[in-house]
This record gives C-alpha cells, sequence and structure tokens, in this order.
C-alpha cells in the first residue's frame, strides 16, 4: 500500500530538483549598484509570490489541500526566477549553478543539510561541486523537511480568508529571505571546491 505522506515527499523532492537544475535565463543586466537593483527586484517577487500564494490559499475545505503543491511550486518558480536575476544584476548569472541555486532557495531551510555543498568561512562561501545522486539524497531530506513543515502550515487553509492572508505573508517574507541568502552569496567571495581530481577555483 502506497504511503500517502511519502508520496507528496517524493513530488516536492522532484520539484525540488528540476528547479536547480534548470536555471532560468534573465533579462537583467549587470549594474553599477546591484544591492539596489536586487532589493527592487526582490520587492517584486515577493509581491508575486504573495499573490499566487494568498489566491490559491482561498479555496476552503479539500479544494484548499489540493491547491497546496501548486501554492508552493508557484512560488520555488518565482523565487528561482528572481535569484537568477539578482545574479544578473551582480555581474554573476554565468556563474549560477545548481549547487548555488539550491544554496540561495533554501539555505534558510536549512543550512545543516546544506553543509556538505556550501559553507561561509569568514568572507568566503566554499561551494562544493556535486555528483547528481548526491544532490538528489540532499534535496529528498529538504523534501521531506519541507513537507512536514507544508503541511502543519496548511491546516489554516480550514479558515478560507484568515488563511489565505497568513499563507500570503509567509510566502512574502520567505521570498525576501531567498533574496537576502542570494545577495549574501553573490557579494561575497566565492570559491568553488571542484572534485578531488581538480583544484579549487574562484569564481570570477
Amino acid at each position: 500500500m502506497t504511503d500517502p505522506v511519502r508520496m507528496p515527499q517524493e513530488v516536492v523532492a522532484n520539484a525540488m530538483l528540476d528547479l536547480v537544475l534548470t536555471v532560468p535565463s534573465s533579462s537583467q543586466k549587470a549594474v553599477a549598484q546591484p544591492a539596489t537593483h536586487a532589493r527592487k527586484i526582490a520587492r517584486t517577487a515577493a509581491r508575486k509570490a504573495s499573490l499566487i500564494s494568498g489566491s490559491l490559499a482561498l479555496p476552503p475545505g479539500l479544494l484548499g489541500w489540493l491547491t497546496v503543491l501548486p501554492e508552493l511550486f508557484g512560488v520555488w518558480k518565482v523565487q528561482a526566477q528572481m535569484v537568477s536575476d539578482i545574479a544578473s544584476v551582480y555581474g554573476k548569472r554565468g556563474t549560477l549553478n545548481r549547487e548555488k541555486m539550491l544554496y540561495c532557495l533554501f539555505k534558510h531551510v536549512s543550512a545543516q543539510l546544506l553543509r556538505d555543498i556550501a559553507v561561509r568561512v569568514g568572507e568566503r562561501v566554499i561551494i562544493r561541486e556535486t555528483s547528481l545522486k548526491f544532490l538528489q539524497t540532499v534535496v529528498q531530506k529538504l523534501g521531506a523537511q519541507v513537507t512536514t513543515a507544508v503541511i502543519g502550515k496548511s491546516a489554516s487553509r480550514f479558515v478560507p480568508l484568515l488563511g489565505a492572508m497568513g499563507v500570503s505573508a509567509y510566502a512574502y517574507f520567505d521570498t525576501l529571505q531567498v533574496a537576502k541568502n542570494a545577495v549574501d552569496l553573490f557579494e561575497s567571495a566565492v570559491i568553488i571546491d571542484a572534485p578531488a581530481t581538480a583544484s579549487p577555483r574562484s569564481d570570477p
């Protein structure tokens, strides 16, 4: 018999993996004051994520439960585009790989789970390149953690208007936190810890 909890975990983990393996393109250009532009990008993305969450949280009861995953995935897509845009204004779009995307999107969810992929050492962030299999293992663990949090948060959907306001606010501030992760990364000196057969290198 299929475990009803495990199924959403797998769906969430697969969505996470797809998200970080496909870095969105960006129409943004490198600018002289990237922090100012990054704040504007973050606020715009936060409002969009908030609107997605608030709208999909409005249906009451069972219908509300059916919108949980579309809401989550919709917000993540907005956040991934935001990370790509912020990387672009810092002139770092070309160095944005799957490990950095995972770090930006989910560092605030569980820095502990990401410690084998990215770690801050003083003013530097060391990013370790990983195999797809290792990345899948990390994402599976993140997916389980996110699913548990989402199930708890989704109980508010049974209070339609109040619930919609709550998840809308959560998406707004969660998106700002992702933006903070991105700005922190792109303003830092990043060291790419390549596989053991190669020497560590720095981002340009």
